[in-house]
């Protein structure tokens, strides 16, 4: 006779029996599933609920579930879940509510995917996002995040999810906020704030180089018609200034 684990339905064999039968237990109810645990992956793909929920080790046959299409139940001690395919709404996971962890991989197009215990909400992770999440006791928490976006998107927290945005970029010298978007300094409360923004049209690029040290009271910023600001005189240029302030010095 054998029973089993309780997380991974693993085939516990007591000692005497099975005589014979041996090494299809160990082969199909014990190695098979802990391979399922440790490396396998659980692929969902279009709309509809998903319940995980173990699967007892057989002697008999290897009676896993590795896929389903759509919603149902489904073998619950995979390493890796991964959706595919394309999604209309978000597709809801009901994990199991016992101590599992499961990478959670979001392959699909049009929806979102919320793993969650039972009667709980869970946590959700976008399109094109990843994460590492665990039950807690009471619901699946995400524990770890990869990176959301493409390659140079900022990364900002995204209702706990890890996201990139086209209009905010970092090339590894330069930021760019896109869109004709604000570079917003707020006040001491972060209730105000003074916002610097580009037109809404750049004939070509323009950079301005800010000026090394202070002016004078009085003077204005200025530039030398290259983008290399300066201060002086306003409405004076920089050569113009330096020709009078020669002339008063005479």
């Amino acid at each position: 006779m054998a029973a089993e684990t309780g997380q991974l339905g693993l085939l516990t064999p007591t000692q005497g029996t099975l005589s014979g039968t041996w090494g299809d237990t160990v082969n199909n109810g014990i190695t098979e599933y802990t391979n399922l645990a440790i490396a396998a992956t659980l692929t969902l793909t279009g709309d509809g609920a998903v319940t995980l929920a173990n699967t007892t080790g057989n002697a008999g046959a290897t009676n896993i579930t590795s896929t389903l299409a759509g919603a149902g139940t489904v073998t619950a001690q995979h390493a890796v879940i991964r959706v595919s395919g394309a999604l209309t709404t978000t597709k809801v996971i009901t994990g199991p509510s016992y101590s599992k962890t499961y990478v959670l991989i979001n392959d699909a197009t049009g929806g979102s995917v919320t793993i969650k215990a039972s009667g709980q909400t869970g946590i959700t992770v976008a399109v094109a996002d990843k994460a590492l999440v665990a039950f807690n006791g009471t619901d699946y928490v995400r524990v770890g995040a990869s990176a959301g976006g493409s390659n140079t998107q900022v990364q900002f927290n995204s209702s706990g999810n890890l996201a990139g945005s086209a209009n905010l970029t970092f090339d590894g010298t330069n930021v760019q906020i896109g869109s004709q978007g604000d570079l917003r300094l707020a006040d001491s409360d972060s209730s105000n704030y003074i916002a610097l923004q580009s037109p809404a049209t750049v004939a070509t690029n323009v950079t301005f180089t800010l000026p090394g040290t202070d002016g004078l009271s009085g003077q204005a910023i200025v530039t030398n018609g290259s983008g290399v600001l300066s201060f002086g005189a306003a409405g004076l240029t920089r050569a113009q200034v330096t020709t009078i302030a020669m002339l008063y010095s005479i």
